[in-house]
């Protein structure tokens, strides 16, 4: 049965949240997994270091060209049937993964796997923005959806180091995906937009092929930042996505309508997504390798240490709820964001023989940051935007979060790889402190930027 936007909770809200909620915490979970990880899959794979941010970073780039245009389809076609394919298609992607010889096509699976998990995304907050009324009730909701963004994050890495072989992992995840969507196609309702837009397939295209270009750019740029591959690269990237708003503007129903930026409070849900993912995820994602091959701890230990990170992240975000109606979501991103600038600032020093419980307030404190913006973030993208464009909001938010997080791996490795030493662990705790300097001054200018465009509109 389709239903439209109705000013009342639906009488089938909590099993939307639920559904909603595990697909969240599958699809970090599934993103986060590799994070401890990676060198198993590089030597299985022989995978070079270049192919090794791909791995990282290519969920990433899956998710930011894809979550646009999930969020447009969920509203126009429904978004049961968009949240179900996304299902499947991850099911399928990760039993790729699971056979995978070679690092071409590891990568390739890890990118459809970001644009399945982009559908599971942007359709699962669409349907709880459709579930839950604006206001009180709507928050709570958006805060528990936040919550599962970092238990995912938190359980993925414990999980793929419990089971012990990579490939095994994949295998869980297929399962897994394959039992979610026999779920959402027997329990979720579907619901779509009153007004009907067709799919933005040349806004699609010139948006994924920009972002592409842009992180190979950026991934290039390690070895040689004036090399052609790298200048052509990014001359691509700036003329994909020039195109791509250009596009946007004509188009009579387009895959992220440029209006909404009129609106201050989505503006900053865009700018601390994208902050978010270039300052933190970017850095966070290559910090356990760091570990691992600095220090020697290993897969189990370094997913157990991040978990203080994913866990408050946790915690947080389902607390940060109840201070929606005194704060508002712009000082509650600024705020996040410092916080995880001052984390990253207590992590710095590290070196070979630095002792794990030296780490632990500094992930803590950007825990409690991360944790205070996947809530407010999530709110602000669905609240910001008419009701029949939840989808449209929560895929540009998530957009944002993923893009940065596509440039901040990419980033962050090239950072933390510049330096030489004479060991392999000095140069890569060296490298470490240089990558969470530049995220930390990353994060502060990011805070800085939330504040912008309420400033602007009062002028």
């Amino acid at each position: 049965m389709v239903t439209t936007e109705v000013p009342t909770r639906a009488p089938h809200a909590r099993v939307t949240l639920v559904l909603a909620g595990a697909a969240t915490l599958l699809a970090l979970m599934n993103y986060s997994a590799p994070l401890v990880t990676l060198p198993a899959i590089a030597q299985a794979l022989d995978a070079d270091l270049t192919a090794q941010v791909w791995i990282i970073g290519g969920i990433n780039l899956g998710l930011a060209a894809l979550l646009l245009v999930a969020g447009a389809l969920a509203d126009a076609r429904g978004r049961k049937r968009v949240f179900v394919a996304g299902a499947v298609v991850l099911a399928l992607a990760a039993a790729a993964d699971a056979v995978a010889t070679g690092p071409l096509v590891f990568v390739l699976g890890r990118i459809v796997q970001g644009a399945a998990s982009a559908a599971l995304l942007a359709a699962g907050l669409g349907a709880v923005g459709h579930a839950f009324p604006a206001g009180p009730e709507r928050l709570r909701a958006t805060g528990v959806w936040g919550a599962m963004l970092g238990g995912g994050t938190m359980l993925g890495p414990v999980a793929a180091a419990v089971l012990g072989g990579w490939r095994l992992w994949y295998v869980v995840t297929a399962g897994a995906a394959a039992l979610l969507a026999a779920a959402a196609a027997w329990r979720l309702r579907e619901s779509r937009a009153t007004r009907r837009r067709e799919p933005d397939l040349p806004g699609a295209l010139t948006l994924g092929a920009g972002f592409a270009a842009l992180v190979a750019a950026i991934t290039w740029g390690r070895a040689d930042w004036t090399s052609p591959e790298v200048v052509v690269a990014a001359g691509a990237a700036v003329l994909l996505l020039a195109g791509f708003a250009v596009i946007e503007s004509r188009r009579r129903e387009p895959m992220l309508d440029l209006g909404l930026f009129r609106n201050p409070d989505f503006t900053v849900s865009v700018i601390g997504a994208l902050f978010l993912g270039v300052a933190v995820i970017g850095v966070i994602s290559y910090l356990p390798t760091v570990l691992h091959v600095a220090t020697g701890m290993s897969f189990l230990g370094a997913a157990l240490l991040f978990g203080a990170w994913s866990a408050t992240s946790f915690v947080i975000a389902l607390q940060v709820r109840r201070l929606g109606d005194r704060v508002a979501g712009r000082h509650l991103v600024a705020a996040g964001l410092v916080l995880c600038a001052a984390g990253e600032a207590a992590m710095l020093g590290i070196h070979p023989d630095t002792p794990w419980w030296r780490l632990v307030p500094g992930l803590v404190v950007c825990g409690v940051g991360t944790g205070m913006l996947n809530a407010v973030l999530a709110s602000l993208a669905v609240a910001s935007v008419p009701a029949d464009r939840a989808g449209m909001g929560s895929g540009a938010g998530n957009t944002a979060r993923y893009l940065g997080a596509s440039i901040g791996v990419a980033v962050m490795v090239a950072v933390a790889t510049a330096p030489s030493a004479p060991s392999v662990a000095a140069a890569m705790t060296e490298g470490a402190d240089l990558a969470l300097l530049a995220s930390l001054l990353i994060a502060c200018c990011g805070a800085a930027l939330a504040l912008l465009p309420h400033r602007l509109a009062a002028r």
